[in-house]
């Protein structure tokens, strides 16, 4: 069987070439970068919050979209989802007193090596997700066993002092709430109330990669910038916020923070996001280390998507180009999946949130019923497709994959290819998946792969 000339990469979760906004980021960086009066504190060393256009912009965007009070005293810049997240636990974690990270899984995969290099490694848990987002009861319940193993087991000296701008949580839980990576589920607003109630009861910090949420559509009828209320529910710091200090958090550094960027919604090449928390947490945060020493974090593409909010043209690209671009290779993908690969036997999920016509992210998480491996089935994909899709085994959290088995699922992006490769892929795929249920016994008797860095690049 002749290989397809043209490979095609459903696994690559970057967004589209076609939805990267060269022009725009051109001319804001000629308007910043021609008077020295304006360019000048953008090329030295800036804030440790972050530079103030950006906050300034970030704190009335966010205000609008969740429908909360401006305060730039909640923001600070970053250089991007996952350098926050390192900075996070280095400011608010010892790897002697903080017990584990929780995590909801399946999961984003690589954000497993930041907790282990942060001093976690071996201590990371899988929690499973229902259909309302995280299984609370499941979480609690191994968070509750693991504190009574623990309760006469002597803490440890501290590695370091968190000094009297920050605090060290006893546990982390990692979150993807809304159009998660990479199952694409939302959770409840009653999930999101009761997990952060968890979070206090137990002396957790939650941090919410909320990097998907401006980015929801309706399944019918396009995108419109006055969301309903199931596309622009309260995160769960907002959540927290409103809750007040918790009994053992009188300083209010709170539990919960949101953990922005703008990967997805300009590119990843930008390095720039944001962290939202309680006030004493930002102040704490902004006093890590290397921000101490750098100044503030990608300042000069700060500067740039300060300007582009300024003058709403980020605002207006998101919404005029990104979400409808998203929602048509979404509507593509869906419409080739139900055509080419639910009669092979596999489920998925329509909707982002249980009860709600909508959807969001990169992303579409299926399960196919033959019982065939997923590896192997990304395996042969490549062989006999010319096609890559990502694995269940790839989404289990490091040290804890025996815990909760995703070995037959499979994950599709929707953001890389463009309509007609998107359609083409799914249609390979299906293509496959009856070859390889017609020819079971055969295509159990091969060895699987194994996968080595080449393809980490796809695996966002």
């Amino acid at each position: 069987m002749p290989l397809p000339a043209k490979r095609i990469n459903l696994l690559r979760g970057w967004p589209s070439p076609d939805l990267l906004p060269a022009n725009l980021l051109s001319a804001a960086t000629q308007r910043i970068l021609t008077t020295r009066s304006v360019y000048t504190p953008i090329l030295e060393y800036g804030p440790s919050h972050g530079h103030p256009t950006l906050r300034t912009g970030l704190a009335q965007w966010l205000g609008h979209h969740y429908r909360v009070e401006p305060d730039v005293n909640r923001i600070c810049v970053t250089g991007g989802a996952s350098q926050s997240i390192a900075n996070i636990l280095l400011s608010f974690t010892d790897p002697a007193y903080t017990r584990s990270v929780w995590m909801i899984a399946p999961c984003y995969y690589l954000a497993c090596g930041i907790f282990e290099d942060a001093g976690f490694s071996g201590r990371l848990r899988a929690t499973p997700e229902d259909e309302e987002g995280v299984d609370i009861e499941a979480l609690e319940a191994k968070i509750s066993a693991l504190e009574k193993q623990e309760e006469n087991v002597s803490s440890e000296k501290l590695f370091k002092s968190p000094g009297a701008y920050r605090k060290f949580y006893r546990h982390v839980i990692y979150a993807v709430p809304t159009s998660s990576n990479p199952s694409g589920k939302t959770m409840s607003l009653r999930r999101r109330e009761q997990l952060v109630k968890l979070a206090r009861k137990y002396d957790a910090l939650i941090i919410c990669d909320d990097v998907y949420d401006f980015l929801q559509w309706p399944l019918q009828g396009e995108p419109t910038v006055e969301r309903p209320p199931e596309m622009r529910l309260p995160r769960l710091c907002d959540i927290d916020l409103a809750m007040g200090p918790a009994e053992n958090d009188l300083e209010g550094f709170g539990h919960a923070i949101s953990n922005g960027s703008f990967s997805k919604l300009v590119g990843p090449g930008i390095r720039t996001g944001w962290v939202e928390a309680w006030p004493k947490f930002i102040i704490g945060l902004g006093r890590t280390g290397a921000t101490l020493s750098g100044g503030a974090p990608s300042q000069l593409s700060a500067a740039i998507l300060g300007e582009l909010l300024g003058t709403g043209e980020l605002q207006a690209y998101v919404e005029d180009a990104v979400r409808p671009e998203l929602q048509k290779r979404h509507r593509a993908m869906m419409a080739a999946v139900h055509e080419h690969v639910t009669p092979a036997g596999v489920e998925l999920r329509e909707s982002s949130l249980a009860g709600a016509a909508t959807y969001g992210g990169y992303f579409v998480w299926l399960t196919p019923k033959n019982g065939l491996p997923s590896k192997l089935i990304a395996d042969r994909a490549v062989e006999e497709e010319n096609l890559v899709i990502g694995y269940g085994n790839m989404f289990e959290v490091h040290g804890d994959e025996a815990s909760l088995g995703f070995g037959k699922d499979i994950r599709l992006c929707f953001a890389w290819e463009d309509v007609e490769e998107i359609t083409e892929g799914v249609k390979r795929l299906g293509n496959l998946l009856r070859r390889m249920n017609e020819n079971r016994a055969y295509y159990e008797s091969l060895p699987q792969k194994g996968h080595d860095d080449s393809f980490v690049d796809s695996y966002k």
